[in-house]
């Protein structure tokens, strides 16, 4: 996402402008240099993997205590550990690097300035503030986007086929009423799967529903909406290989890449035409559904298949 971006893209701004001030007024100090290029070439690896985060830090706390200059580099980390901890673990670290450059700039000063504390205090309260409140703009947006999904889905399905059923009905045709009533209760059942809540984590959830999961990368939180939208699209891409497909295998395989989460299944169902896919009429709503979260998400949602084979098997 872009305010993902321009936090990574801020955080080497300030490195660059913070080691550039640190040689501009002390020198060129190898250990502070050879530390802000460590921190530089760390970070990638704290964004992909939550493991390397500590690690950063800790490089971070360091290289603050020695020259407080690379105090401003502590809002991208912040946002970092907001994204990919839990708020109950990010805040205490979030004091932590609020209270290292406090201590750093107060230690240096040549006398005591509250604008020391309230500074540092101040931008990391703001910091918080938008994240959190992103974040709950994200999840609002979310609902509505699938109550609005909903509403056009069951307007497309279970109202349209209610009327073919009671039009039927009228006519005396009783035994296509009754087929279209079973395709009916199909979607309303697909509906009350859709509706379930996440139990547990996102990875949890995909290996309850595939029996072959690999999660690449190290999972990190991701918001309310996106980990919803993965796992109906897992579930729909599941029910179309089972019902429509007649796969004896499928493999779901969740890769957290930084700034990017991918979500591949794949089976060796007999395959179908992509493009013909809802163009005859009738039903074909689950790939419609998938494609319509995807691209809720503001994301793209490949399709690798042909009639008569489905995609390679891994």
């Amino acid at each position: 996402m872009w305010l993902h971006r321009a936090m990574h893209a801020g955080f080497y701004v300030l490195l660059t402008a913070s080691a550039a001030r640190y040689v501009a007024y002390h020198g060129a100090d190898p250990v502070v240099l050879g530390l802000a290029g460590a921190l530089g070439l760390a970070y990638p690896a704290s964004v992909r993997w939550t493991r390397a985060l500590p690690v950063v830090l800790a490089v971070w706390l360091v290289l603050v205590w020695l020259a407080p200059s690379f105090g401003w580099c502590a809002i991208p980390l912040f946002f970092q550990c907001l994204r990919q901890l839990r708020p109950r673990v990010a805040l205490p670290i979030a004091a932590v690097l609020t209270a290292a450059v406090v201590l750093a700039q107060v230690r240096l000063a040549a006398a005591f300035d509250w604008s020391l504390v309230l500074g540092p205090v101040g931008v990391a309260v703001l910091t918080a503030a938008v994240f959190f409140d992103r974040a709950r703009l994200l999840h609002e947006a979310g609902v509505l986007q699938e109550r609005q999904r909903l509403a056009r889905e069951i307007h497309d399905t279970l109202a349209q086929g209610f009327s073919s059923i009671t039009l039927l009905l009228s006519l005396g045709e009783t035994t296509k009423a009754a087929e279209v009533a079973r395709e009916n209760l199909g979607e309303a059942r697909r509906f009350v799967r859709d509706l379930a809540p996440i139990h547990g984590s996102l990875v949890d959830a995909l290996r309850r529903l595939c029996a072959h999961v690999e999660v690449d990368g190290e999972p990190y939180p991701l918001t309310v909406q996106t980990e919803v939208a993965l796992l109906r699209v897992a579930q729909g891409a599941v029910a179309n290989a089972s019902e429509h497909a007649a796969a004896s295998r499928i493999a779901i395989t969740l890769s957290y890449l930084g700034d990017a989460v991918t979500l591949d299944v794949v089976d060796d169902g007999r395959g179908f035409d992509p493009a013909a896919v809802g163009a005859a009429g009738g039903r074909g709503y689950g790939l419609a559904s998938i494609r319509g979260r995807i691209a809720e998400l503001g994301e793209r949602c490949p399709s690798r298949a042909r009639r008569g084979r489905g995609p390679p098997w891994p």
